[in-house]
């Protein structure tokens, strides 16, 4: 399972979000975006696929019913209004009368109708998406269903009540359930069109899905480059400013061509890689220019694989080495060690440089801020917690921007004591670890470079030893990303990241649920399997955990309970938490806080989503930047308490 927000490796990442490639017009429009990609999607089926890749293009071509405006607050797209039973288990949402179906070319195939939302879960249901996760034990009756408990779909609690009222009743209420219509298996799809193209739905081509949302795919050429056109008809064409979007592939190997094709007019926003060659004079150059971008809630981190079977790319030459490996990640001690010994100070400023290396870092899988318990931080509540499991928890401030582990004292103290457990059942040091990375990516090796040097430096090489797998794209994402399997991911220590689906903890929580953990796969585990090394690493334990979170109603004793799991998770040194999206510095035309804004979901939590975006003829300066997220953070904290309180008018 792969969640539509896990996300490739970070050494291919443009955290910007905003890279840009002149092709065609030129930047100086306003009209036409142009953009650089970093993955091919290998499928548009938005109701099976859940990656990042997937998302991030049909976003702007599909619609569901609610979608997030630039504050991050959740309003209508496809459903005009909805209403809220008092038991908070049914959701009845009235669909507008103008949106249709549309072909590539433009040409209307039909009007978008509740029937398509019916169509679109089951569909989803009957083969057996990635993110049936989401949605498998909300959904009254949809996991009897795909368990074949039962045949009937309709017994499923998703009714089209008539024509434009689309129903679905709760297993359980779930305050955040409309955050995850923003997620694409809820998205609807027109039933002729699908049995009309059979195994060849969503294939990567405009031609195989239908258009209801503001972009038409025009083209799509992998590795060279997407275009997409405004959709003439779409029905919110008023927020739609852009006509053109085009996307050219990028694979990060000169840094340089970004901002010398931004001087020169192509480009209309450039990401600036402090380390290049060509910075000093950029930063002379754009000294009033460069802005931060807002870090997002997309979370980064090292994971072991904890039962490796594929060994096609290694550095290892005999068994006894990758014996000796797998022992030691199964050793909480080893994976602390680790833990504090990774620098990840010196990794961030890999990519942000000196001045902002601290800027892009992430000490926990849930973002600190995503929810608020009480008067204080998720992040916050975690530490408190984090405390009971040993001093060398003590005083851990967990909040973005800063590197709450590095400790070289607490590294060699937990390594000793590792040492000791593992030679006590002959384990042979040193141990290698193998660390896959994109041989194109510049960053991407000199960030692993940075982690190998920061690690064997405070723990000795002859204890530790981190060998860099370097290879192509493609390889890394056969072993990685677009592996099927557990036993298909090749390696041992792996950099990816996860972003939510809807508002609640669990969304990055349970990724390791050992029932249906959406990274379990990363750790060499499948979902639902039983395997020692679950028990051996306690994540038998963090499973029960989250059943109980999850138990939980109570919004202040749920968050408590998840942040709970959360300090387990930490001490457990399983996941090794490092960056998130956003934070690194650019220059752009964009006009600052014109785009949609949340932190779940693909309507607005994607930055490849560019309905609402504004271009301007100017460069954004520094000041006028910050002036803006000045303004915008103000007036978000009183659109956000508005729109709380108005979710009341729609309890009935």
């Amino acid at each position: 399972m792969k969640s539509s927000k896990w996300i490739i490796a970070t050494g291919v990442v443009l955290s910007a979000g905003i890279l840009l490639s002149g092709c065609g017009k030129s930047a100086s429009s306003t009209s036409t975006y142009s953009y650089v990609y970093t993955q091919d999607p290998d499928t548009l089926n938005y109701l099976m696929a859940n990656r990042a890749t997937t998302s991030d293009v049909v976003t702007n071509l599909v619609d569901g019913l609610l979608e997030n405006d630039q504050y991050g607050n959740l309003v209508p797209a496809l459903a005009k209004s909805w209403t809220v039973s008092k038991d908070g288990l049914t959701y009845t949402y009235k669909l507008r009368k103008d949106a249709k179906w549309y072909t590539s070319e433009g040409e209307e195939y039909a009007s978008v109708k509740a029937q398509d939302f019916v169509t679109g879960l089951k569909y989803a249901a009957d083969n057996k998406s990635e993110a049936l996760y989401l949605v498998q034990d909300s959904v009254k009756g949809l996991d009897a269903y795909i368990k074949g408990e039962t045949k009937d779909f309709s017994t499923v609690g998703v009714k089209a009540l008539d024509d434009y009222t689309v129903q679905y009743t709760l297993s359980r209420a779930e305050t955040y359930w409309n955050s995850k219509t923003t997620n694409n298996i809820l998205f609807p799809v027109n039933a002729d069109f699908l049995k009309s193209q059979g195994k060849n739905f969503g294939s990567v081509k405009p031609t195989s899905i239908l258009y209801n949302g503001p972009y038409l795919l025009k083209s799509l050429t992998a590795k060279s480059s997407m275009e997409f056109a405004k959709n003439p008809h779409y029905y919110d064409k008023k927020n739609v400013h852009l006509d053109n979007i085009k996307l050219t592939y990028y694979d990060g190997s000169d840094q340089e061509a970004l901002i010398r094709n931004f001087t020169d007019g192509a480009y209309s926003a450039a990401r600036l890689y402090p380390n290049s060659s060509s910075f000093a004079s950029v930063k002379k150059q754009y000294a009033n220019n460069i802005i931060y971008s807002l870090q997002d809630a997309t979370s980064y981190y090292y994971n072991f694989n904890l039962n490796r079977q594929s060994y096609n790319h290694t550095s290892k030459k005999t068994d006894a080495q990758k014996a000796a490996t797998q022992e030691a990640v199964l050793n909480k001690a080893f994976r602390q060690a680790i833990n504090f010994a990774y620098n990840r100070t010196a990794y961030g400023a890999q990519s942000n440089g000196k001045d902002g290396a601290t800027k892009v870092l992430r000490n926990t899988l849930v973002p600190p801020t995503f929810v608020s318990i009480g008067d204080k931080t998720f992040g916050d509540v975690v530490s408190s917690k984090l405390v009971n499991y040993g001093s060398e928890w003590s005083n851990m401030n967990l909040a973005d921007a800063q590197d709450a582990y590095y400790n070289p004292e607490k590294a060699k103290a937990k390594f000793a004591q590792a040492k000791a457990e593992l030679q006590a059942k002959g384990v042979q040091f040193p141990i290698h670890l193998d660390v896959p990375t994109d041989q194109t990516s510049k960053i991407g090796v000199q960030s692993e470079s940075s982690m190998k040097q920061s690690v064997e430096s405070v723990l000795g090489t002859e204890n530790v030893v981190i060998d860099i797998q370097q290879m192509s794209s493609d390889e890394l994402n056969n072993i990685s990303y677009f592996a099927n399997t557990a036993a298909q991911k090749d390696y041992d220590l792996y950099n990816g990241g996860w972003s939510g689906d809807y508002q609640d903890p669990s969304t990055y929580l349970d990724t390791l649920n050992t029932k249906n953990g959406g990274s379990l796969q990363n750790f060499g585990l499948e979902p639902g399997q039983e395997n020692d090394k679950i028990k051996a690493v306690g994540l038998d334990t963090y499973t029960e955990m989250l059943a109980e979170a999850n138990a939980e109603t109570n919004e202040t004793k749920r968050y408590e309970k998840y942040a709970e799991a959360q300090a387990w998770l930490i001490d457990s040194g399983l996941t090794m938490p490092n960056l998130s999206l956003g934070g690194t510095p650019s220059v752009t035309k964009t006009v600052p806080f014109s785009r949609s804004y949340s932190l779940v979901g693909i309507k607005g939590a994607s930055s490849s989503y560019f309905k609402y975006v504004k271009l301007q003829d100017k460069i954004v300066t520094t000041k006028e930047y910050e002036s803006a997220k000045k303004k915008w953070l103000k007036e978000k904290e009183t659109s956000n308490k508005k729109a709380q309180d108005d979710y009341e008018n729609h309890v009935k």
